[in-house]
């Protein structure tokens, strides 16, 4: 059994040739004689060459240019202003995504031209198709924008009264359990996790995006497109600044009321569609009773919210829509204690009919609130945008 099982495999390997007969050697020896028969013989070797080489390098037009685009539908069509901005690379270092030679056509309108590239988001047959329910109208909104410093454009309080955080709040309507509103933040400066967040968050958590972010207005517009109502962060003077610098236009507590206001309409001129501002860092500032005042002047001023994340320990509401998180559910980056601290929201929830918590766009944190937030109905509690929990103090 071995010896035959050797031989079998010399003959598979080629280190032995099989023995021909004498006869068919011979026949095939004199029929190669015939000119006919030699020249057809080498075009169906040129044939055979050819198939295997096409067998093993693949499709011939392979070597020919070509570019893929991954792309993923931003939620409701049209595509929203300044999805080319929204773009950036996932990867530090990577070379920005060039769009400036595609355009985006509306379905239905007339074939391009030579050189034009048209994508079409999939299950968009009609100028409703593919349109996500959820969507909130894209901004601005006529009538809550004003003029600002240097050309800038600010939020403003309409003719009749109403303002931009009633304007950009996502539409709420209580079933009667007890409410919970959750709010990532830190979203715009890692391409990879705004978009996740945005696409994969239920609409009703409500994201929060750094003011320094290169295609600020993209990105909320693409947040709104998916449904979530969005927060600004203001960069605001921790207890060891300037050890810990939340950036160039921070909030200082010692500062004069002019500049205060100053920084806050750069802040707020960075990019339009947010219901209000929340702080960034800010220990200091927040507990410092005229800075807070001046501050929540101009929050008031321009018809907006503001929402801290629980370090505010005075009450600066000065009128404006205010609220304060409960807790921050990601302080220490594991499933088991974000866990638990989403658990403290449900119990807070329970006792006071609401809660509110706070968390960054860590992966951790995203992969264990859609986790927590796929179960959260059927424990008895409603997930509610953070508009939803305002008081106007």
């Amino acid at each position: 059994m071995f010896s035959k099982k050797s031989q079998t495999l010399a003959y598979a390997t080629g280190s032995a040739a099989m023995p021909a007969s004498p006869g068919l050697a011979a026949t095939l020896t004199e029929a190669m004689k015939n000119p006919a028969v030699s020249v057809g013989g080498a075009a169906g070797l040129l044939v055979l060459a050819v198939a295997l080489v096409v067998l093993v390098a693949g499709d011939p037009r392979a070597g020919t240019p070509h570019v893929r685009f991954p792309l993923s539908a931003p939620g409701a069509p049209p595509p929203p202003p300044g999805w080319r901005e929204a773009l950036a690379p996932d990867q530090p270092g990577a070379a920005p995504v060039n769009t400036s030679d595609l355009q985006l056509l509306p379905n239905g309108e007339a074939a391009p031209v030579q050189g034009q590239a048209v994508i079409t988001f999939p299950g968009q047959g009609g100028a409703a198709a593919g349109q996500n329910a959820q969507a909130l109208p894209p901004a601005p909104i006529a009538g809550f924008t004003g003029p600002g410093p240097n050309g800038a454009v600010l939020p403003a309080i309409a003719p009749d009264g109403r303002t931009p955080a009633q304007a950009y709040a996502r539409p709420f309507q209580s079933n009667g359990k007890p409410k919970i509103a959750l709010i990532i933040g830190g979203l715009g400066l890692n391409a990879k996790a705004t978009r996740q967040a945005i696409e994969q968050l239920p609409a009703d958590v409500t994201l929060s995006f750094v003011p320094y972010a290169e295609g600020l207005q993209g990105w909320i517009d693409l947040a709104r497109a998916n449904g979530h109502e969005v927060l600004l962060e203001t960069p605001m003077e921790p207890k060891d600044y300037p050890e810990n610098d939340p950036g160039p236009f921070t909030l200082l507590a010692g500062a004069s009321p002019q500049e205060t206001l100053g920084r806050l309409d750069w802040v707020m001129s960075r990019a339009t569609g947010y219901f209000g501002l929340t702080n960034y860092l800010g220990s200091k500032f927040v507990n410092t009773g005229p800075a807070m005042a001046t501050f929540m002047q101009g929050v008031r001023q321009h018809g907006l919210a503001f929402v801290d994340d629980g370090s505010a320990v005075q009450d600066t509401g000065g009128g404006a829509p205010r609220a304060s998180a409960d807790r921050v559910i990601d302080d220490q980056l594991s499933g088991d204690a974000i866990d638990k601290q989403l658990l403290g929201l449900e119990a807070s929830a329970l006792q006071n009919g609401q809660a509110m918590g706070a968390g960054f766009a860590y992966p951790v944190t995203l992969e264990q609130v859609n986790k927590w937030a796929a179960a959260l109905a059927q424990r008895g509690y409603q997930l509610a945008p953070a508009s939803a929990l305002m008081l106007r103090r």
